[in-house]
């Protein structure tokens, strides 16, 4: 069979550029022009070496003055700064989490929120030693919410979900000291450590950076993602479509943007009510289309099929397509710039929450006690504005391809019991995948993550690296702006198994999947931490054994660089293709990618590498994958 034709990177920027066209027009500002009048960058900043964090600065190490006026060395600037990072991305991703516990707080027969996996939810709870027999599941659901509520601020012990790792794991971050405490106190603890007179030593701020990364990833994150399944729905796998072509230039345009289901949820509903839909076709509208941007889009394509418009640098290009009625944003990743920019425009940007207010918006402030109310609000202003569009700035690029989404740990166990024993309800295991792997019909498996990076050519890096991948046996696993970019280019269709390796492709033919596993938005990177955990279980061996690397290839985010310490932390090599603002300290660079005596690989058997040569970081994946099999002996 001839393999399908896909959308290529040169197509969707051939998009982009003629929408760039309609924002001449306009007078409409773009990150690619912002890109160039920031070039070039700041040399200091980019090598993490200069310190604003007392008035007796800013100080910039130079060879002329190689210390700050505190005495700090390179060194410990850069530690201290790679630890601040960290910090701001735990907080972030932990704050998401928090904000999901709190709704499951307010759930309620007939609410505007209701426990829609009620036996995931009495897992979690008889993991935690919360009795469940007999309960009412609203109750239990409250319990629940305030217990995971106080991980963030209990006085002692560790997080709860450490638990879920295996044995060998936990024994590593007890022995290092990096077992996270309170969510909340590890991040307050990175801002005290960098605080003026407070650490410079290089050991232990990168001690704290992976112990703030772990109180995310096992913390915060997992949170948001097991209670986001309580509350929403726990994903199986669906069909959708990706990129601009989903957009419909005859229906209301609604985009939603940014990271929290708990929004999206609610106007993903109400778009759908008969009411709006009249009203929608009141105006001249056939109906009312919803599309995703960013990790919001991820959460409502896996529960429900939504279309995904695109991922992190496409959100200013879905204003372009001047069919984009609203777009209602959330938390997290929000271009500033989508103010002025929907004003060139007759577009409504909408923001939501007081965490992410901005200028040249409506603020419509959402809770759960007012979802519903407000988000029919939004969908009615929507719908009443499809008539203030203006035919003739309006153009969607014809891209659009099919993608298959949704695929949680309970997913992949499902599937992997179907292919195993096909008519016998059995409990879930990773064994048939641990065999593919040993048998060599698997080499191994990627988990790509991470966002868009404007340093590089937008989605290059993904859809190159994942090709090769394919090519060589090597299955993925994707979350965020890197699983949208493989939406996008058509590589979470089924079709793709024509652009593997004859072990992958006979292992995507036997269990109907895709080659390419979408797993979620970048809070869902933890689902990657239990299948990891699981897969080392079914294998009787510790996670860095196992033939699996992570991969951010266009990383940019304080998120991202917590999710890498807490990716590392758990036992996983993790390659970059952007370079961490670490590289002007030689023994913080060293420490984070294993060259030296002393630091991450050390500590917990895992470590960074940074390639920024697209063709060179794939070979050093496939080249890590392959000793660790011959490490493993097979």
């Amino acid at each position: 069979m001839e393999p399908k034709k896909l959308v290529t990177i040169e197509e969707m920027e051939a998009a982009t550029e003629r929408l760039l066209e309609t924002g001449a027009l306009v007078g409409a500002d773009s990150w690619q022009q912002r890109v160039k009048n920031q070039t070039p960058h700041c040399k200091f900043g980019e090598e993490g070496i200069c310190c604003r964090i007392c008035s007796m600065g800013p100080c910039r190490i130079t060879p002329k003055a190689p210390r700050g006026i505190c005495g700090c060395d390179v060194h410990g600037i850069v530690a201290r700064n790679f630890l601040r990072f960290t910090a701001g991305g735990s907080a972030t991703h932990s704050d998401h989490g928090r904000e999901i516990c709190h709704t499951l707080h307010e759930t309620r027969e007939g609410g505007n929120y209701t426990v829609k996996d009620p036996e995931k939810l009495i897992r979690i709870a008889t993991e935690w030693d919360i009795p469940t027999e007999g309960r009412d599941i609203y109750d239990l659901a409250h319990e629940v919410s305030e217990t995971a509520l106080l991980e963030y601020g209990k006085p002692f012990g560790t997080q709860r979900f450490l638990k879920r790792a295996p044995k060998e794991r936990q024994e590593v971050w007890e022995r290092e000291g990096i077992a996270p405490r309170a969510i909340d106190r590890e991040v307050s603890q990175a801002l005290h450590m960098t605080h003026m007179g407070c650490s410079s030593l290089p050991e232990a701020l990168l001690k704290q950076s992976l112990r703030c990364g772990l109180s995310d990833g096992w913390g915060g994150s997992m949170m948001g993602t097991e209670f986001s399944d309580v509350l929403f729905g726990t994903p199986k796998p669906l069909d959708t479509t990706a990129n601009l072509g989903v957009m419909d230039k005859d229906m209301v345009n609604i985009i939603v943007h940014g990271h929290d289901p708990s929004l999206s949820e609610m106007v993903v509903f109400y778009a759908q009510d008969p009411e709006m839909i009249a009203l929608a076709k009141s105006v001249g509208a056939k109906g009312i289309n919803v599309a995703g941007v960013c990790c919001t889009s991820n959460e409502v394509a896996m529960r429900h099929g939504i279309p995904m418009a695109g991922n992190f640098l496409q959100q200013e290009n879905v204003v372009l397509t001047g069919a984009c009625e609203a777009i209602v944003v959330d938390v997290q990743c929000i271009f500033p710039a989508l103010g002025p920019l929907s004003k060139c425009f007759h577009t409504k940007f909408i923001t939501t929450s007081n965490i992410a207010r901005m200028p040249d918006s409506e603020f419509i402030q959402f809770s759960p006690e007012n979802a519903g109310e407000n988000a029919k609000a939004i969908v009615k202003m929507a719908v009443e504005n499809f008539k203030n569009r203006k035919p003739e700035l309006v153009y969607i690029p014809d891209i659009k391809e099919t993608a298959t989404v949704g695929y949680s740990v309970e997913a992949i166990e499902k599937t992997l019991d179907t292919v195993t024993n096909p008519f016998v309800d059995v409990t879930g295991t990773m064994k048939p995948l641990v065999e593919c792997v040993e048998s060599g019909v698997l080499r191994g498996a990627v988990a790509m993550v991470g966002c868009n990076n404007p340093r590089v050519r937008a989605d290059y890096a993904h859809i190159e690296l994942m090709k090769k991948l394919l090519k060589n046996d090597i299955i993925l696993v994707l979350s965020g702006c890197s699983a949208q970019a493989a939406a996008k280019a058509g590589l979470m269709s089924k079709d793709a198994k024509e652009l593997c390796g004859a072990g992958l492709k006979r292992v995507c033919e036997l269990a109907d999947i895709p080659p390419v596993l979408h797993m979620g938005s970048c809070v869902d990177i933890s689902r990657m931490m239990i299948l990891a955990s699981r897969i080392a279980e079914d294998w009787g061996i510790d996670i860095p054994q196992i033939p699996l690397v992570g991969c951010a290839p266009e990383w940019m985010s304080e998120k991202a660089v917590s999710i890498g310490n807490y990716v590392v932390a758990t036992g996983i090599d993790t390659f970059l293709g952007v370079s961490p603002q670490a590289s002007g300290s030689s023994q913080v660079w060293d420490m984070l990618t294993g060259a030296g005596d002393n630091g991450y690989k050390q500590w917990v058997g895992a470590n960074f590498t940074v390639e920024t040569d697209v063709e060179k970081l794939g070979d050093l994946m496939i080249q890590r994958i392959e000793e660790k099999r011959a490490a493993l002996g097979i």
